[in-house]
């Protein structure tokens, strides 16, 4: 009987140590894995250079940073340097362009037009490629004569975020393959918004574009202005209607949806110049910010938070909707 007893609960002991053996947890999913906190660092070093206006030696500095953390994250980057006239006299303008890095990728016509800007400015030429959706940002700060301005949430908020995106892609190759990043110079006015003042770097970007073909980009985000801490994204009210709809659904299942609503208008913005060559481009963007291009604009109203919020709802667009 006493033996009996000992076969029966010897035979409970697999089944026992199974149940009580850890399970091994799932991998984040990719809109877990990205970090306010990191996000918001990558503000700071950027702020830290101080007022950042086109063609000041600030912004070369942050160029150079912006460099170094895509290549950190195994992004190629090129220059799309050129010229233009402004109220400010002629100035030098460098838009910066990454894509991922991946010598098994097969050669496309955007990836010659990228390799060609590298070339023009003794860069490496970039891998062959094919991205079809565009995540963008400005880099540059708005001059004043009269304020120190450094554009923690303008300029800085968006160009931290994208930095961030970029270190989580960077993880995701399927994903970052086939996406471009840019980094546009230039899109603040120097006096006031016109067909000619503003919006420098992404109206060359778009121009340049429409030369080697834009049939290939379906689609594109740009981020502004997300930094906020009382954040309350404004979607322009002339958003491509499928793009909105598809970022409120991104944002419902992270129960996030009541940071995204529309704006009661239009923004003249970086994302125009793209949507007029065909390429629909949405403006993530929190314009209701009270310290708009004042000396204000500063690291202590932005927060992670707000950051978090945003970066994880784009990721989640990007894996779920716009990418699939």
């Amino acid at each position: 009987m006493n033996s009996r007893r000992a076969i029966a609960f010897g035979a409970l002991i697999p089944a026992f140590i199974l149940a009580a053996s850890p399970t091994k947890a799932d991998p984040p999913k990719i809109w877990e894995e990205f970090s306010g906190e990191k996000a918001l660092a990558q503000v700071q070093r950027l702020v830290d250079f101080g007022p950042r206006p086109a063609g000041s030696e600030a912004l070369e500095k942050s160029r150079q940073y912006i460099e170094e953390q895509l290549r950190h994250a195994g992004w190629k980057v090129a220059r799309q340097t050129f010229s233009d006239n402004t109220p400010r006299g002629k100035i030098q303008f460098v838009n910066l362009i990454a894509q991922f890095s991946d010598e098994s990728s097969t050669a496309s016509p955007r990836a010659g037009a990228i390799s060609r800007f590298a070339t023009a400015t003794g860069k490496p030429p970039l891998r062959p490629s094919s991205p079809s959706f565009l995540l963008c940002s400005h880099y540059d700060t708005k001059a004043f004569d009269t304020i120190r301005f450094v554009g923690a949430n303008d300029g800085g908020s968006s160009t931290g975020l994208l930095l961030e995106l970029a270190r989580v892609l960077g993880n995701h190759p399927n994903l970052a393959h086939k996406l471009e990043l840019v980094f546009f110079d230039g899109e603040e006015a120097c006096e006031q918004f016109s067909d000619t003042d503003g919006l420098y770097g992404s109206r060359y970007f778009a121009r340049e574009l429409q030369k080697d073909g834009a049939k290939g980009l379906r689609g594109g985000i740009l981020f502004d202005m997300v930094g906020d801490r009382s954040l309350d994204v404004t979607l322009p009210v002339d958003s491509p209607a499928d793009m909105a709809r598809d970022i409120f659904a991104a944002a419902e299942p992270l129960k996030l949806r009541s940071y995204f609503s529309y704006f009661d208008r239009e923004l003249i913005d970086d994302h125009v110049p793209l949507n007029a060559i065909g390429i629909p481009t949405i403006d993530i963007i929190d314009f209701d910010f009270p310290p708009w291009h004042t000396a204000g604009d500063t690291m202590d109203k932005i927060s992670p938070r707000s950051l978090q919020v945003v970066g994880s709802v784009a990721l989640y667009y990007l894996a779920e909707f716009a990418l699939k």
